[in-house]
């Protein structure tokens, strides 16, 4: 007489400290995964319609709305998509500044999400209230790291939240050289903090899971990728920003408001920090290289729970590269580059702390904008986080309620979808037919 056959589903209905709202179902049957389903059933917000009909120059101001986290991300890759359309260069100082507001984003972002939202999910704590307990200095540390991050996005952008400082050809006024220089102390105090940072997170224990993914990222001739370079992969893409749609194509599937993307002939990629550290390693600073060898992990990492690793490495260069910045920094002639309005079609792309964000503008001779496009890193990771879980869930399914739902939420964690539902806690419902 055969086994009756074992069926155990897992039932996430609210996924803990990302943005938006989202639910886990998964459904096994016999250790094999029978469906698998990252639902995302917060309301379409409609950005992309929202800027039909604007003027160009309110791109920016609107799109950094999107997200509280990375508004920087939405400005920068607005303002790109609308200068390409204007023929506008921007050199010099005003890059220099670009960069340096990317890099506090950075910071605050990164800071946030390792010591915040992921560290506890590898040391056993539901919470970073429960951390703060056994590890106060740690904890400390990293909200000195952020508010560094937050200081420097309000100081250039001029506030801390949705900057309103960022215009098409640079900004509507720039900071001067004296008054920049009270960053170099607090900038050189958290670059020490994220070196001893990478340290920490590397005695971290991994669970067992490496995949062969393909990383997507900027990538650039001469620096570690946050506002330009040609978009790439580790398995041959290697095109310009206009060329996004050549490789890239978005689809709708029934049980997620958002879009999934994946690589035109192929399957599901990822974007973020793993795949930057993977594919620009070598742009990294000394430093930054160096605290990673000492770790003594082989590169390249293709185990997604490392992308905390990632993470503060970034932390590292950014602080550095803010370092170099405010050190070298000159006061431009002019807080812009003068340009004049013609109707075209532009693409924008620059690497958010999640990943790569490309934008896609057509605006008429009055600058009027008549199609926007947006896609997100987070949309393009959801595919690849469904196959992650798909790969991983069967190593969990037959562990202990609580413990299943903490590690699912981790594996949907390491791709940190934001935290605007962070109130939610991960409910875990274990149906099983024995």
């Amino acid at each position: 007489m055969s086994k009756r056959a074992r069926t155990r589903t897992i039932n996430v209905n609210y996924l803990a400290r990302v943005e938006g709202e989202g639910a886990l179902y998964i459904k096994a049957r016999n250790g094999h995964i029978q469906e698998l389903r990252l639902t995302i059933f917060e309301p379409p917000r409609f950005f992309e319609a929202f800027l039909r009909g604007r003027r160009y120059a309110e791109a920016p101001d609107i799109t950094a709305r999107i997200c509280g986290i990375c508004p920087v991300a939405y400005q920068m890759s607005a303002v790109h998509a609308m200068e390409a359309i204007f023929g506008v260069q921007v050199q010099g100082p005003l890059r220099e500044l670009r960069r340096l507001l990317y890099c506090g984003e950075w910071i605050e972002s990164h800071a946030l999400h390792v010591l915040m939202l992921h560290a506890p999910d590898f040391l056993g704590y539901q919470s970073v209230i429960d951390m703060a307990q056994d590890h106060p200095e740690i904890v400390q540390k990293g909200l000195t790291l952020k508010r560094t991050g937050n200081d420097l996005v309000e100081f250039i952008g001029g506030r801390e939240i949705h900057p309103i400082n960022v215009r098409v050809g640079g900004f509507y006024s720039v900071p001067k050289r004296k008054d920049l220089q009270q960053f170099i102390g607090k900038l050189e105090q958290a670059r020490d903090i994220a070196v001893e940072l990478v340290r920490w997170v590397g005695t971290f224990t991994f669970p067992d899971f490496e995949q062969d993914y393909e990383f997507v990222a900027l990538r650039h001739p001469d620096e570690y990728p946050l506002n330009e370079g040609r978009i790439v992969s580790n398995k041959g893409i290697d095109i310009a920003v206009h060329e996004y749609d050549t490789a890239f194509e978005e689809y709708q599937v029934p049980h997620s408001t958002a879009l999934h993307s994946r690589v035109r002939g192929r399957d599901a990629y990822m974007v973020g920090p793993l795949a930057r550290f993977n594919l620009n390693f070598d742009r990294l600073t000394p430093t930054a290289q160096e605290v990673v060898r000492e770790l003594g992990f082989s590169l390249p990492y293709r185990n997604p729970f490392m992308s905390i690793i990632a993470r503060a490495v970034e932390l590292v260069y950014a602080c550095e590269e803010a370092l170099r910045i405010v050190r070298t920094y000159e006061e431009p002639d002019r807080p812009y580059v003068p340009y004049e309005v013609r109707a075209g079609t532009g693409h924008g792309c620059t690497e958010a702390p999640r990943g790569i964000l490309y934008h896609r503008y057509t605006v008429d001779a009055e600058g009027i904008i008549q199609e926007a496009r947006i896609v997100p890193p987070t949309a393009q990771n959801l595919h690849q986080m469904e196959q992650d879980l798909y790969h991983y869930a069967p190593q969990v399914l037959e562990l202990p309620l609580e413990q299943a739902t903490w590690l699912c939420e981790q594996a949907i964690r390491n791709y940190d979808p934001c935290i605007s539902c962070s109130a939610h806690f991960l409910r875990l419902d274990i149906d099983k037919d024995e």
